[in-house]
């Protein structure tokens, strides 16, 4: 059987898809490193609502996509950016995402660890509001009994005059902080508002008071997340972090070269990719618990094209081809998003993804996967 499916330029090529998906099962923990997916929401496809309203929820779909990433040994990195905070799920919605899923993370002994930001100011707000707002999810956080990563804050971006606020505020979280927590940086290719954070457009001055607020509070920072694309500089930090200090890769570009790590170290994972990879993410990781990094790059490296390309400029739209393979490999009924955010990207983009996943023996069924990209190629008016 094949399939016509669009590239860039408008023309129509045959592509033959697998017919077998790639065998993967669950297996034991990971023992070598602690990898968190940031887990994408399932938006409920029925409410009557427009972009601009509160997001809809499925949250049967949303907690059963947590219970199969659980399955498979994987962490939950809980209303992150894939789940569209800032772009969709506003903090109320957050907050009972966070619950929930919490909650469910007790029950089946999943690993879990949720999002700490100030979306609660719409607006911005002076450093007083903001530190009040990341107050507030905090003490949310760890009434829920997850662990907390402090998230990069737009407020905080528009409110600081310099690296000093950053270091104000980040120094009366963490000294209040009941557990140790995981910092995220976030760079501004993920969030354009995000430009100049920890006071500075210049990354090596950035990165000195990044490191500046880690070295001021060791014993409240179980570890940092580095969402840069620059493997390089992930590295140097990695190196000049304080003992018993986590790097937890972002870089969906550069992580299985990060995560193998060096004679020097290596970087535990924070990846959105690790939710359309889950289950071939967890069988690379087993791997590399044996000592085999060679079997483990050659599982994982294959996966780096289908990651690039759901991550190409503007990369904060990646969750749209997150979304689409989850659909695709029947995780929902349907390929809606809350914010509307399944217009963000273009069918050829869709086109590729799916072959790009389907190569890789993404889907569990791949005849499944097939039937509704073609109902979507038929949607966009491409007849097979």
């Amino acid at each position: 059987m094949t399939i016509q499916l669009p590239d860039a330029s408008g023309a129509l090529r045959t592509y033959e898809p697998r017919t077998e998906p790639l065998a993967l099962t669950t297996g034991a923990p990971f023992t070598s490193r602690t990898v968190y997916s940031a887990a994408h929401v399932v938006a409920d496809p029925f409410a009557d609502v427009s972009p601009d309203s509160p997001a809809a929820v499925d949250w049967d779909a949303t907690l059963a996509f947590r219970r199969h990433l659980w399955s498979h040994g994987l962490g939950v990195a809980e209303a992150m950016d894939t789940a569209q905070r800032g772009m969709g799920l506003d903090w109320a919605g957050a907050a009972e995402l966070i619950r929930r899923s919490a909650a469910e993370a007790k029950a089946v002994g999943g690993r879990i660890a949720c999002g700490v930001g100030t979306d609660q100011l719409t607006a911005g707000g002076t450093l007083a509001e903001v530190r009040a707002a990341y107050e507030e999810q905090l003490a949310l956080v760890e009434a829920s009994g997850a662990r907390s990563i402090l998230m990069a804050s737009r407020a905080l971006a528009a409110a600081a005059t310099g690296p000093e606020d950053y270091l104000d505020v980040y120094g009366h979280l963490l000294r209040q902080s009941a557990e140790p927590v995981i910092l995220h940086w976030l760079g501004p290719m993920f969030d354009p508002a995000l430009d100049g954070y920890w006071g500075s457009s210049d990354l090596d001055a950035a990165t000195e008071t990044f490191l500046e607020v880690i070295a001021a509070h060791p014993d409240k920072v179980e570890g940092i997340k580095v969402s840069l694309l620059d493997a390089g500089r992930e590295i140097d930090i990695r190196r000049r972090l304080p003992q018993g200090v986590r790097c937890y890769t972002g870089d969906d570009f550069n992580y299985p070269e990060l995560i193998a790590g060096d004679e020097k170290g290596f970087s535990h994972a924070l990846l959105g990719i690790f939710d359309p990879l889950g289950p071939l993410a967890a069988e690379a990781v087993r791997v590399l618990d044996t000592g085999n990094v060679t079997g483990f790059r050659s599982l994982l490296d294959p996966t780096v094209e289908l990651s690039r390309h759901l991550f190409q400029t503007p990369t904060r739209f990646y969750k749209t081809g997150v979304v689409f393979l989850a659909w695709l490999a029947g995780h929902q009924s349907h390929f809606t998003m809350v914010g509307g955010l399944q217009s963000a990207r273009s069918l050829p983009h869709f086109a590729r993804a799916y072959e790009l996943a389907d190569g890789l023996g993404l889907f569990p069924d791949p005849k499944l996967a097939e039937e509704r990209m073609k109902n979507l190629l038929a949607l966009y008016g491409v007849t097979q």
